[in-house]
C-alpha cells in the first residue's frame, strides 16, 4: 500500500471510485494540486483562472473538466510560463506524484501552453485506488493535464479572490461568474466544431442559466471584437464597436448557432464528463432556442 499524503486522503472523500470515473477524479485532484502550487509561486499576482475547470473547482459545476485555463490581468508578450514548472513538479512530488512538464511557446500565438504528464497506474497506486480499478487501465496510459495562459487577453472582465481549501487552504484569483459566463458564450458562438461540436459548452450554458447568473455583456463584446473564428468562417457579420452589442444581437447570434448544432454529437461529447445522462434527454434545438431567451445580461 502506498503511503498516501493525508491531504490526498481527505480529497478522496468526495469521490466514490466505484461510480466516479477514476481517471477524471485523479486528474481533478492533480488539477487542484497544480493550482495550489501556482498560488504558492505567486502566479495569481499576474493571472486569473477561468474556463470550465474554474467553474467546476471554484463554483460547483457538476461535471468534470479537462484543462486549466488562465488569462493574464493585462497583456504581456514577455510573460514566461516555464518559470513555474519547478514549483508545480516539486509540489506534485510532495504529494506523491511523479510527473514531467513540457512548456510550449508558439510563434505568432498569444497562448502559452504546458502539459503535465504522468503514468496513470502509478498515480492510482499513489492514492491507494482499488485493485480492480488499477487493473482496468493499460500499463502505458498517460494522465495529462494541459494548462494555458492567454498573454494578450481580452479585457473588461471582473475578478474576485476565492478561498480554496484543498489540498491545503490557498487563494485563487478568478474571473467572476458573470465574466466566466461571457467567456462560455464566446466559446458557444466562436469555437470551431470541425466534426464534433463541444457539448460541454452547451451543458455549461444550461448550468449558468439554471443558477441565475448574468452575462457580463461588455466582456463578451470585447471577446467577440478580438476574435470569433466560427462566425467569421460562416461569413456572419458582427458589430465592430462595443456600443453596438446588446442583448438582442447576442441572442440572435446564439440562435444561428443553435440552428446549425448537431444535438446528438453534442450529447456524445459531454456524456463522459457528467454523472447522469438523463440531463441530456431534453436537449433539442427547441430546448436551446427557449433557453437562450432566458439568458440575463448585465
Amino acid at each position: 500500500m502506498a503511503d498516501t499524503h493525508p491531504h490526498i486522503t481527505a480529497m478522496l472523500q468526495k469521490y466514490d471510485l466505484t461510480k466516479d470515473d477514476p481517471y477524471e477524479a485523479l486528474r481533478e485532484i492533480l488539477q487542484e494540486i497544480v493550482l495550489y502550487a501556482l498560488s504558492d509561486a505567486g502566479f495569481f499576482n499576474h493571472a486569473v483562472f477561468y474556463g470550465g475547470t474554474a467553474l467546476r473547482i471554484l463554483y460547483g459545476l457538476p461535471r468534470f473538466s479537462e484543462d486549466l485555463d488562465f488569462s493574464l490581468l493585462k497583456p504581456d508578450p514577455s510573460f514566461d510560463l516555464s518559470k513555474y514548472e519547478k514549483a508545480v513538479l516539486d509540489t506534485l512530488y510532495t504529494y506523491g506524484f511523479e510527473a514531467q512538464v513540457e512548456t510550449k511557446i508558439k510563434d505568432q500565438s498569444a497562448i502559452q501552453s504546458a502539459f503535465i504528464k504522468g503514468n496513470t497506474i502509478k498515480h492510482l497506486l499513489a492514492i491507494n485506488a482499488p485493485e480492480d480499478i488499477v487493473k482496468s487501465f493499460n500499463a502505458g496510459k498517460i494522465l495529462k493535464i494541459k494548462f494555458e495562459v492567454d498573454t494578450e487577453p481580452p479585457i473588461n472582465f471582473e475578478e474576485e479572490q476565492k478561498l480554496h481549501l484543498t489540498p491545503a487552504p490557498f487563494m485563487v484569483r478568478s474571473m467572476k461568474p458573470s465574466s466566466l459566463f461571457a467567456g462560455k458564450l464566446h466559446a458557444v458562438l466562436c469555437r470551431g466544431w470541425k466534426t464534433r461540436p463541444k457539448g460541454r459548452d452547451w451543458y455549461d450554458m444550461v448550468w449558468y442559466v439554471q443558477n441565475g447568473y448574468q452575462v457580463n455583456l461588455t466582456h463578451l463584446a470585447t471577446r467577440l471584437l478580438q476574435s470569433c473564428k466560427a462566425l467569421e468562417e460562416a461569413e456572419i457579420e458582427l458589430p465592430n464597436t462595443l456600443e453596438q452589442y446588446n442583448q438582442k444581437i447576442v441572442v440572435g447570434l446564439l440562435q444561428q448557432r443553435v440552428e446549425s448544432l448537431d444535438i446528438e454529437l453534442a450529447k456524445k461529447d459531454v456524456r463522459r464528463f457528467i454523472y447522469d445522462e438523463k440531463e441530456l434527454e431534453i436537449w433539442s434545438k427547441d430546448f436551446f432556442s427557449s433557453l437562450i431567451q432566458m439568458i440575463k445580461f448585465q
